[in-house]
């Protein structure tokens, strides 16, 4: 059975493999300063907030999400990173923390809850078809530096 719940102190050992994983599917490599960083703002559940999926134990999966001001609402919730260990993807993991995120968002009011994928990416959005809808927005990044 996957259990959800915020990420704990000692989920550390588990969680940054994924983080690593999850920046690595979108080209980033990172120092170990920005892990430990940014496992230390999560923990803290002020601006950031995260979520890990158990299995038996062992953190299998993360979520990171953050609520936002908007122009039209009062803050709307936004889920930065969602990643699953390899081994363990299609057991319902990542469903289960977009759900647990969703519940989080609805509980506090937010009239949106939203992420960002790559086009490419092919799994991850058979499950992002089946949970939410896609409004056909395409991002553009202005270089600042």
């Amino acid at each position: 059975m996957i259990e959800i719940s915020p990420l704990r102190p000692d989920d550390r050992a588990g969680w940054q493999p994924l983080a690593v994983g999850y920046n690595a599917f979108y080209e980033r490599v990172l120092p170990d300063a920005a892990y430990d960083r940014t496992f230390s703002r999560l923990l803290k559940a002020e601006e950031l907030h995260g979520l890990a999926a158990r299995l038996d134990g062992s953190v299998i999966g993360i979520a990171h999400y953050t609520f936002q001001a908007s122009i039209w609402f009062d803050d709307v919730c936004y889920l930065a990173d969602l990643f699953v260990d390899e081994r363990v993807r299609g057991q319902g993991a990542a469903r289960k923390l977009i759900e647990a995120v969703a519940a989080v968002a609805r509980a506090r009011g937010c009239p949106r809850y939203y992420w960002l994928t790559k086009q490419d990416n092919s799994r991850a959005r058979l499950l992002y078809d089946k949970v939410a809808r896609h409004v056909g927005f395409i991002r553009y990044d202005y270089p600042i530096g």
